[in-house]
């Protein structure tokens, strides 16, 4: 049954699509008809008018009034050959009553028509009895097809000769190849004129019976061309005509539209293969069918499907009851859990507070031991002044009892510039010493370094270091907090006079640059470098290479995480040339205003 019911689906279906996609390609085919014959047409209508007006002119009377005048023959195909050569046509040519050829746009050509005789042609028996004739047929002379346009040439009321107009068909014939349809034209005979598909050229679709071959030879519109009937079997589907056409690869079958034009009597042929229609056919039933297969193995799927979830509802009710059961019991246990990682939480944020704290201290602790080995220099910087400033004023106390008070006023100044140092001095210490907050904000490298060699200066001149700057045209500015900034800077650059304290070459050269969004402070010495060994632990807590009483080894360790916290990054490497590089990583604020950070 199922087999049967199957047979008869692409039976029926087979013929309904097939008719579908006929009437669509039909429709397509006879767009390509209507566009052939228009273009044919206007070809055509170009040159009807030209053979009158041709021979109305005076030369042309002339000459068919007095034919054995070789000046006036001259005359004429200098004319004709200009003209044919002007309008681009193929040939024009004048003939008398007798249908010899007088004058020819050929004229001087190896295939001229002058001498020649077509009284024999159709379109000359129809002019010379004065009416304008059409015709088209393949050249005796010039073995070219061509559409003739023939007028009478009359002189009063007497008609003295024919004007014969030739137009050229290959243009529009090549337009016509390589398409997805064939076109062809045929003569009443069903003899093929014109085709985009040579092999069909002068071949017959209608039988060649005796009549047809006399009408043709009589005109002799194809020359001496070899004819021959093609292989056809026509048929028709519904209201659609088919052609069968045998060829050597096989038969092909097409869907056929034609359209007659009564001027030219011919016939306007347009051919589409319908092997692609049926095959369109075929894979839109085969589409249908394999959409129908789905759609019932859907339907089957979802009937099975709602089995499936009947049987599955009532195993979940019942694993919901078992579940409730065990999650009453878990319930119990992860309340005792949760209780335990309350206070697992609370020992661990008592500790990480204690941790925070205890850097913090360590931080501090740093500078607190930074500024003691500062002391006693400090202590030189400050003498200094002070005996300057007792110095100047003894100095003044005379200069004014001597009555030179500019003298006594310029001591003064001198003495008020040295307290203005001692208090800059005491001001970086005293900025340096306390703990910062937690903001940050936009850092000028420039104020920053500044600052840090004030608090510095001694340090540099105990070891005799010359520190070289490059910080650019226009410092750098990188998000930071000040204070913390100037201490990592005050351990970089201290821990590189260390090294290079009593060695020939005692620069230290700090430089900044911005790369990729970034701005990179790098602090270089001459130094002896980092050796190896040691260069994994340089900023491990408490690790120092120094003798004892010289530091605490916190400095490195301290400034990396100052750093860190910046969103930056610390490191050390040796220079290819010699002595250490510490290289800063910082964000940077460019384009935004320093504010204060600390």
């Amino acid at each position: 049954m199922v087999p049967l019911i199957i047979f008869a689906f692409f039976n029926y279906g087979s013929a309904i699509a097939t008719r579908a996609y006929m009437e669509e390609a039909s429709a397509q085919a006879g767009t390509a008809l209507r566009l052939a014959v228009s273009a044919l047409s206007g070809h055509l209508n170009r040159y009807e008018a030209l053979p009158a007006l041709i021979a109305d002119h005076d030369d042309i009377k002339e000459l068919v009034s007095a034919p054995e005048d070789a000046a006036l023959r001259d005359a004429a195909n200098l004319y004709l050959k200009e003209i044919n050569g002007l309008l681009k046509s193929s040939d024009i040519y004048v003939v008398k009553p007798d249908g010899e050829t007088i004058a020819a746009s050929n004229y001087d050509g190896p295939a001229s028509f002058v001498g020649q005789n077509f009284s024999y042609r159709p379109y000359f028996q129809d002019a010379v009895e004065g009416r304008q004739a059409r015709f088209y047929a393949l050249g005796t002379t010039s073995l070219k097809r061509g559409y003739y346009f023939a007028a009478p040439i009359r002189t009063g009321a007497d008609i003295r000769g024919v004007i014969v107009f030739k137009v050229d068909i290959d243009m529009i014939e090549s337009s016509w190849g390589g398409g997805e349809y064939k076109i062809f034209v045929s003569d009443p005979e069903g003899i093929i004129f014109m085709s985009g598909s040579p092999e069909w050229l002068y071949g017959a679709i209608l039988p060649l019976t005796a009549d047809r071959v006399a009408r043709t030879e009589a005109s002799r519109r194809y020359a001496n061309a070899r004819l021959a009937a093609l292989p056809v079997t026509r048929h028709h589907f519904e209201q659609h005509e088919l052609m069968t056409l045998a060829g050597e690869r096989g038969s092909s079958e097409y869907l056929v539209l034609s359209h007659y034009m009564p001027a030219e009597d011919w016939t306007v042929n347009v051919l589409m293969e319908t092997s692609s229609i049926r095959a369109q056919a075929r894979t839109a039933l085969a589409a249908v069918f394999l959409f129908l297969c789905i759609a019932g193995l859907a339907v089957a799927v979802l009937r099975q499907r709602r089995a499936r979830l009947a049987e599955r509802m009532q195993m979940q009710a019942e694993a919901r009851n078992e579940l409730e059961r065990r999650v009453e019991e878990r319930t119990a246990d992860l309340a005792r859990v949760n209780s335990r990682i309350e206070e697992e939480i609370a020992e661990r944020r008592l500790t990480e507070q204690q941790l925070r704290q205890t850097q913090a201290d360590l931080i501090q602790a740093g500078k607190l031991a930074g500024l003691g080995q500062m002391s006693a220099a400090l202590s030189h910087e400050f003498n200094q002044p002070l005996a300057a400033a007792k110095t100047y004023t003894d100095s003044a106390s005379v200069l004014i009892d001597r009555g030179r008070t500019e003298e006594a006023r310029d001591n003064i100044r001198r003495i008020g510039g040295l307290i203005d140092r001692m208090a800059a001095i005491s001001r970086h210490l005293r900025n340096f010493a306390r703990k910062p907050n937690e903001k940050l904000g936009p850092v000028s490298l420039d104020e920053a370094m500044r600052d840090t060699l004030e608090i510095i200066a001694w340090r540099l001149k105990a070891a005799d270091a010359e520190l070289l700057l490059a910080l650019g045209p226009r410092p750098p500015v990188v998000r930071a907090g000040s204070v913390r900034l100037q201490q990592v800077l005050v351990n970089v650059i201290s821990n590189a006079a260390d090294a290079v304290e009593g060695l020939d070459d005692r620069r230290i050269e700090v430089s900044a640059f911005e790369e990729a969004g970034k701005v990179v402070l790098t602090v270089r010495d001459h130094g002896p470098g980092v050796p190896a060994a040691i260069a994994e632990r340089i900023f491990d807590p408490f690790f120092t290479t120094k003798g004892v009483g010289k530091g605490l080894g916190l400095g490195l360790s301290i400034s990396y995480n100052i750093i860190k916290d910046f969103g930056g990054s610390l490191g050390a490497a040796n220079h290819p040339e010699g002595g250490a590089v510490f290289r800063i990583d910082l964000q940077s604020a460019a384009g935004l205003m320093p504010e204060a950070a600390e």
